[in-house]
């Protein structure tokens, strides 16, 4: 998880519900099932935990530009070599829906041997679906 305090200290008794989930779903329920909770090093180096945090922003009505370089700011702080954000939708409740980017550092998409992390994320705002991607140019040599 990148931010396990929200899990643990909300409620006490999340980490037992997740589990009576989880063993509902999986069909399991007369077997044990343990769930090991790991915080990850860097969150914000994640596409998926940053697509989220858009995500949120854009829920409450936050600017997409001001959303999407908040994201770069902390990705940069996390210590990747180049991140490339994509809203696309009716961005800010415009009539015609538009594709907005933005990239900061290289994002070599056509290199294969780069290691690139991709997430696409769909958020249901008022105004209606906007669709959300990360790219994180990660370079571990």
């Amino acid at each position: 998880m990148g931010f396990p305090k929200l899990l643990i200290e909300g409620k006490p008794g999340r980490i037992e519900e997740l589990q009576m989930n989880l063993q509902k779903k999986l069909n399991c329920v007369n077997r044990k099932l343990n769930i090991a909770i790991t915080r990850i090093a860097n969150p914000y180096g994640h596409p998926n935990i940053l697509a989220e945090f858009i995500a949120g922003q854009l829920r409450n009505r936050v600017s997409f530009r001001k959303a999407m370089k908040k994201a770069i700011e902390l990705t940069e702080q996390a210590g990747t070599k180049g991140i490339q954000i994509q809203i696309a939708g009716r961005i800010d409740g415009k009539e015609i829906a538009r594709v907005e980017w933005i990239r900061e550092g290289r994002v070599p998409l056509q290199t294969i041997r780069a290691k690139i992390d991709y997430c696409s994320y769909t958020v249901r705002t008022i105004y209606g679906v906007l669709g959300i991607k990360v790219w994180i140019f990660v370079n571990k040599e």
